[in-house]
């Protein structure tokens, strides 16, 4: 009995030592360091847009609100790029998302540098939730709400200068694989 009671207490002991050990060295490899996400803008050129269709935004009533020219991220790879990196896109332009089918969707603004507003519509092309002037940088979540499987991102204040809300419409025209 004695002899396990003497191996516990050393192994404590040593490990107490170690441990303390490693608290008197300063190894600035394993300080925290917290980086600005701006840093990394001039690090990675800004992709170009690639206009592959155009989408238009109606009211419930099917009058036009605003049509603008679309790139389309419809794989995991272009899903996954979004808009990050880009540091500006005019009025007239967006990215149309597209999901394989109706579920709850969730985006995030990291490595975005422009504030945008974001659409999550459902497979009936009904807008069903909308974030507006979302925060640049941002790891926040942004849930769909309900489900969702198409989502266009434009420039922050788009939805209020067009009058475009929750309920509204789109259609849109692309050719896949271009």
């Amino acid at each position: 009995m004695r002899y396990k009671n003497f191996l516990t207490l050393f192994l404590f002991l040593s490990f107490s030592f170690y441990s303390l050990q490693g608290c008197n060295k300063k190894d600035e490899s394993t300080e925290w360091k917290v980086k600005d996400p701006r840093e990394e803008v001039n690090k990675h050129p800004e992709p170009p847009f690639k206009k592959e269709g155009d989408l238009t935004f109606l009211k419930k009533d099917g009058k036009e609100l605003k049509k603008i020219d679309i790139e389309v991220a419809d794989d995991n790879t272009q899903r996954a790029q979004g808009l990050m990196w880009r540091k500006s896109m005019p009025e007239n332009e967006g990215m149309l998302f597209i999901f394989p089918q109706d579920d709850d969707q969730a985006f995030w603004m990291k490595n975005t540098i422009m504030p945008l507003d974001i659409i999550f519509i459902n497979s009936n092309k009904e807008i069903v939730k909308i974030y507006k002037n979302a925060i640049p940088y941002s790891e926040k979540s942004m849930p769909s709400e309900k489900k969702a499987m198409y989502v266009v991102e434009t420039v922050a204040g788009f939805c209020d200068k067009n009058g475009i809300s929750e309920g509204d419409k789109i259609t849109f025209n692309y050719q896949s694989g271009q």
